[in-house]
C-alpha cells in the first residue's frame, strides 16, 4: 500500500475551507471588476531567466526550477507580478495603456512552512501599467479597503510608505549604492527587532553603527500620519528627492481618505520596507488588528523599472496582492469561518423511495429558482439523513412523505434551531416554498 501523504508545505483543502475559500476569490473578482480591473492568466513555467533575479536572492533560492524534456531552463512563478511585466512588455501594444488588470493563481516557492506560509499558495492581485499618476497609487489603497471590508473584515490596518524617502536618505548619507542590502534587512525589522537590523545593515551592506543608527532613526518616525509628516522633513535632511517622495506619501494617504478609507484603518509607517527588490515608490502592508503576528495579508506597491527588464518601453507599475491563504489561515485561527461543509443551503431526504420522482422534481423546481439543493441518494432513516445535513452545515431540510405529497404540502425544518413549519407544494405551484426559503 502506498502511504496516503501530502508534501512539506503542500496541504489538501477540505470542503469546509475549500467554500470559504472560493467565495472570498469571487467577492475578489467582483471587487476588481468594480475598479475596472480585467481578468488574465499566464503559465504557471516560465523561462527561467524570466523569474530569477527580480524579486531578491531569498526568492532565487526559494524558486522550483528545472530543465524541461527540450533542455530549456524554466522555473515555476514565485508571484504573479513578474510574469504580468513580461505580460505587459509582449502584449502591451494590443492592449495599450493604462492597463488594469487582475488574476487569481497559485504561486510556488520552496521556503520554510509556517503559520499560514506554505510552499504552494494562491494570490488574489489587482496591478495597472502604463502610467504614474498619483491617482492609480490612491486608487490601490482603496481597491484594498473595499476588497477586505467586501470579505466581511473590518478591524484591519492598511500600513504606507515610499521607498524613495530612504532611497533619498541613503543618498544623503552617500548610500545610495547600498540600498538593496539595507532595505532587506530592514524588511526584517518586524521579527528580529531593532538592534538585531542594525547589526545586520552593518554586516550585510558594509556601513558603519553611526550610518545603521541613521537610517533606522527614520523607522522610529511613529505617531498620526499629521505628525509623521511634520517628523520627516527634519530626519530626511530636506532632501529633494526623500521630500518628493514625503510630498507624494502625504497625496496619497489624504486621496485615500477622500476617497472613503477611514482614518483608523490606514495609518503611515516609514517603518516598512517590502523585500522584493522591484518596488520603486509606494509601498502597502495590511494587517489584521485581531491576529497581527500572522503578518501582513495584503501587500504590494509600486514598480516602475521592472517591465523594463522585457522591453525598451517604459511601463510603470502599481498594484498589490491578497495572500488567500495566509488569509483563510487566520480567519480559521480567529474562528470567523463558516462550518458548512456543503455549497447548497437546502437538504432533502429520501423519506419515501416510492416518491423518487416527486422529489427529483421538487430539487429540480428549486434548483430553477436559483435555490442550491442536494437529494440524498439513498432511502435511509429519516433520523440518519437528518443527522447527515445537520453535520454538514445544510440550512433547510425539506421533508415529504406520502401523506405529505396527498396534502400538497412539504414541511419545511431550519436546521440551526429546530424549527419546523407546514408550506404549500404543488410541482406546478412551487412558488410558495420558493418565496419561504428565499424569505
Amino acid at each position: 500500500m502506498i502511504q496516503p501523504r501530502t508534501l512539506k508545505g503542500f496541504r489538501d483543502y477540505l470542503p469546509a475551507v475549500m467554500i470559504p475559500r472560493e467565495r472570498i476569490m469571487e467577492t475578489a473578482r467582483q471587487t476588481f471588476r468594480s475598479f475596472g480591473f480585467a481578468p488574465i492568466d499566464t503559465p504557471t513555467l516560465e523561462h527561467l531567466e524570466i523569474l530569477t533575479g527580480k524579486g531578491s536572492e531569498e526568492t532565487d533560492r526559494q524558486l522550483y526550477s528545472f530543465k524541461d524534456n527540450g533542455g530549456r531552463d524554466v522555473g515555476m512563478r514565485f508571484d504573479l507580478t513578474v510574469p504580468l511585466a513580461r505580460f505587459a512588455a509582449q502584449h502591451i501594444g494590443t492592449l495599450g495603456t493604462p492597463f488594469k488588470r487582475y488574476h487569481i493563481a497559485p504561486v510556488w516557492r520552496g521556503e520554510n512552512p509556517q503559520a499560514g506560509r506554505y510552499r504552494e499558495f494562491y494570490q488574489c492581485d489587482f496591478d495597472t501599467i502604463g502610467t504614474e499618476s498619483v491617482l492609480a497609487d490612491i486608487e490601490a489603497v482603496t481597491v484594498i479597503d473595499s476588497l477586505l471590508r467586501a470579505i466581511g473584515i473590518e478591524a484591519f490596518t492598511i500600513s504606507i510608505n515610499n521607498r524613495t524617502i530612504l532611497s533619498g536618505l541613503l543618498d544623503s548619507l552617500g548610500l545610495g549604492d547600498k540600498t538593496t542590502p539595507i532595505l532587506r534587512s530592514l524588511d526584517k525589522l518586524g521579527k528580529i527587532g531593532l538592534e538585531k537590523t542594525a547589526a545586520e545593515m552593518v554586516s550585510a551592506a558594509g556601513i558603519t553603527a553611526e550610518q545603521a543608527d541613521r537610517v533606522l532613526r527614520l523607522t522610529e518616525c511613529d505617531g498620526p500620519a499629521e505628525q509623521v509628516f511634520a517628523q520627516l522633513p527634519e530626519i530626511v535632511g530636506n532632501h529633494e528627492a526623500a521630500m518628493a517622495g514625503v510630498n507624494r506619501l502625504q497625496e496619497i494617504y489624504q486621496g485615500a481618505i477622500a476617497s472613503g478609507v477611514s482614518p483608523d484603518r490606514i495609518k503611515v509607517d516609514v517603518s516598512i520596507a517590502r523585500g522584493l527588490d522591484y518596488y520603486t515608490g509606494v509601498i502597502f502592508e495590511t494587517t489584521l488588528d485581531d491576529l497581527p503576528s500572522i503578518g501582513s495579508i495584503c501587500s504590494g506597491g509600486r514598480y516602475d523599472n521592472l517591465a523594463g527588464l522585457y522591453t525598451k518601453q517604459h511601463l510603470p507599475g502599481i498594484g498589490a496582492s491578497l495572500g488567500l491563504d495566509r488569509l483563510l489561515a487566520a480567519l480559521e485561527t480567529l474562528e470567523k469561518l463558516s462550518s458548512t461543509s456543503k455549497p447548497c443551503p437546502v437538504f432533502i431526504p429520501l423519506f419515501d423511495a416510492d416518491f423518487r420522482d416527486d422529489y427529483l422534481k421538487l430539487a429540480t423546481n428549486l434548483r430553477a429558482a436559483g435555490i442550491g439543493t442536494e437529494l440524498y441518494p439513498e432511502p435511509k432513516k429519516l433520523a440518519k439523513q437528518l443527522k447527515y445535513a445537520d453535520s454538514h452545515g445544510f440550512q433547510y431540510a425539506i421533508v415529504a412523505g406520502g401523506n405529505e405529497w396527498e396534502r400538497g404540502e412539504v414541511q419545511v425544518k431550519r436546521l440551526a434551531d429546530k424549527t419546523s413549519q407546514d408550506i404549500t407544494y404543488q410541482h406546478d405551484a412551487p412558488e410558495s416554498l420558493i418565496a419561504a426559503l428565499k424569505g
